[in-house]
């Protein structure tokens, strides 16, 4: 495929569109696990996205490569880095670690993403202009989440659970260049394949170490049916088609909104105050974006 970012108003779009789903849905899930294990939680939301998303691929032909260049193995590492491992990771670590920290190494994906980009994605250079609006973005997000990123749990096994957040950030940031390095292939079928081998690694894992599940209630069913739908199986799509469009780089700034949507749903939601940082943090952020991404919104304000 053409490696040159192609970066359109449905970029954008998409791309807020991520931030919000993602920055919700820290909400729904404090919601499911008031019903269900923390690994069935991730089982079921995987297996749920997976079942769907293979339904609609078989309906529309079921067919994965679009050429006769094939990658089977770099296929494989993303289905792998993109659900399954990243998942547990953050499941166990965030057991000794605060929010605060899980939040920074998330959004550390997008500054982890530059320098993979810059060696082994064409069009994706890493600039001082670029490599400057990242980092004010980065610092945005720390401001943001204020002395919570640096506090200590006191856990013995924090060392380890910090190691464990910053290893599933970095497995996003590795999968996400994978998947545009990939040849020609179907948007759907690609978005299935790590769902699938998710559930196929996760479900044998949550069994053994938190046994049968009980049968949730209505209610976590519900829960649960959404969070496949919305931000596993839809959200993983739209992940996929941003990186094999507009790049890697341009996905990353999903994870920089993804903490500011989380504070803002909360206070509308469930009442929390909002910080007295929010706004620096999203002028530093906003900055960041812009002064990172300066040619593509001139293109995008030259469609407007």
């Amino acid at each position: 495929m053409n490696q040159t970012p192609d970066i359109k108003p449905k970029s954008w779009l998409m791309v807020a569109l991520l931030g919000l789903i993602w920055g919700g849905t820290f909400l729904v899930i404090e919601l499911a696990l008031q019903g269900i294990t923390p690994l069935w939680l991730a089982a079921a939301r995987i297996s749920f996205a997976a079942v769907l998303i293979l339904l609609v691929w078989r309906v529309k032909g079921g067919k994965l490569w679009l050429s006769e260049e094939r990658a089977w193995g770099s296929l494989v590492v993303v289905g792998v880095l993109s659900t399954a491992v990243p998942f547990m990771l953050l499941s166990w670590g965030q057991q000794f670690v605060s929010s605060g920290f899980a939040g920074v190494s998330m959004a550390g994906v997008a500054l982890m993403v530059l320098p993979l980009a810059h060696y082994l994605v064409p069009g994706e250079q890493m600039t001082f202009r670029r490599s400057l609006g990242f980092l004010i973005g980065f610092v945005g997000i720390i401001i943001l989440i204020g002395a919570q990123a640096f506090e200590s749990t006191g856990s013995v096994w924090e060392t380890a659970g910090r190691v464990a957040c910053l290893l599933a950030a970095g497995c996003y940031a590795v999968s996400s260049v994978i998947i545009r390095r990939l040849p020609a292939i179907d948007a759907i079928g690609l978005s299935s394949v790590p769902l699938l081998l998710g559930a196929a690694v996760v479900i044998p894992i949550a069994y053994l170490a938190e046994g049968a599940p009980a049968l949730p209630d209505g209610r976590t069913l519900l829960i649960l049916a959404f969070l496949g739908l919305v931000p596993t199986a839809g959200a993983t799509f739209l992940r996929v088609y941003v990186i094999r469009t507009a790049g890697p780089v341009f996905m990353s700034l999903t994870n920089y909104q993804v903490p500011i949507w989380s504070v803002l749903l909360g206070a509308l939601i469930l009442g929390e105050p909002l910080p007295s940082s929010l706004l620096l943090a999203l002028v530093l952020t906003l900055s960041g974006v812009a002064l990172s991404q300066y040619g593509a919104l001139r293109r995008l304000f030259g469609h407007i």
